[in-house]
C-alpha cells in the first residue's frame, strides 16, 4: 500500500492468499464545483472516457487530462486540459469534433450540473483546451520540484494550484467550448 496516499479511495477486487488486491478508484474530496454542482473525480473520468471514444475513428488518442473550475468569469465553467496524440501526424482534428466532445462530457455529467447549465444558467459552457505533447510530463516535474514524491505521483484530475494552471495555460494549442446546452430530462434525471 506504499504506492497510495492517505485519502485515496480503493476497491478490493479480490484476494491473493490472505492479502487483499486493490484497484485505485479516486482521490477523496477531489471535486469540481462552480455553483450547486459537485462533480467527483469518478464522474469526471466516466464522462471523459465516453467523450474520448469520439476521437478514436480519427486515429487520435487522449493521452492524459486534468481539469479545473474556472470562476474568473460569470458564469463560471469547467475547463478540461487534454493532451491528444495523433496516430498519423499528417492529420488534424476538426473543431466540430472537439466541440462535440465538450457536449458529450457535459451530457454524461450528473443531473445537478446539467440543471445548473441548462435551466438555471449558473454554469457556462464546458471548455476543452488542447495542450502541447509533453505538457503532463512538465506538470509532473513541476509537482516533484514542489516536494512531491515521484513514486506516488498521479496526474491530478482537479488542479487548484495557480502555478500549475499557469504552466498548463502556457502550453495551450487551441480551445473549444460546447456549442449548445446538454440535453436534460428532469423526469428521469438524464
Amino acid at each position: 500500500m506504499c504506492r497510495y496516499r492517505v485519502g485515496d479511495v480503493l476497491q478490493v477486487t479480490g484476494f491473493y492468499n490472505q492479502a487483499p488486491q486493490f484497484r485505485f478508484i479516486c482521490r477523496r474530496n477531489v471535486v469540481l464545483s462552480v455553483d450547486n454542482d459537485k462533480t467527483s473525480e469518478e464522474d469526471l473520468h466516466r464522462s471523459v472516457t465516453t467523450a474520448k471514444k469520439l476521437l478514436e475513428p480519427y486515429n487520435a488518442l487522449l493521452v492524459e487530462y486534468t481539469s479545473y473550475a474556472d470562476t474568473s468569469s460569470v458564469p463560471g465553467h469547467y475547463v478540461l486540459f487534454w493532451e491528444i496524440q495523433m496516430v498519423d501526424s499528417a492529420t488534424s482534428i476538426d473543431a466540430k469534433l472537439l466541440e462535440e466532445c465538450c457536449v458529450t462530457v457535459e451530457e454524461d455529467l450528473n443531473y445537478v450540473y446539467r440543471q445548473c447549465r441548462t435551466r438555471e444558467k449558473t454554469i457556462g459552457p464546458l471548455e476543452i483546451r488542447v495542450i502541447e505533447p509533453g505538457t503532463f510530463e512538465a506538470l509532473m516535474d513541476f509537482f516533484i520540484n514542489q516536494g512531491g514524491s515521484i513514486n506516488q505521483y498521479k496526474t491530478p484530475r482537479c488542479i487548484k494550484s495557480t502555478s500549475a494552471l499557469k504552466l498548463l495555460n502556457s502550453h495551450v494549442l487551441a480551445s473549444f467550448s460546447s456549442p449548445r446546452d446538454p440535453r436534460w430530462n428532469p423526469l428521469n434525471g438524464k
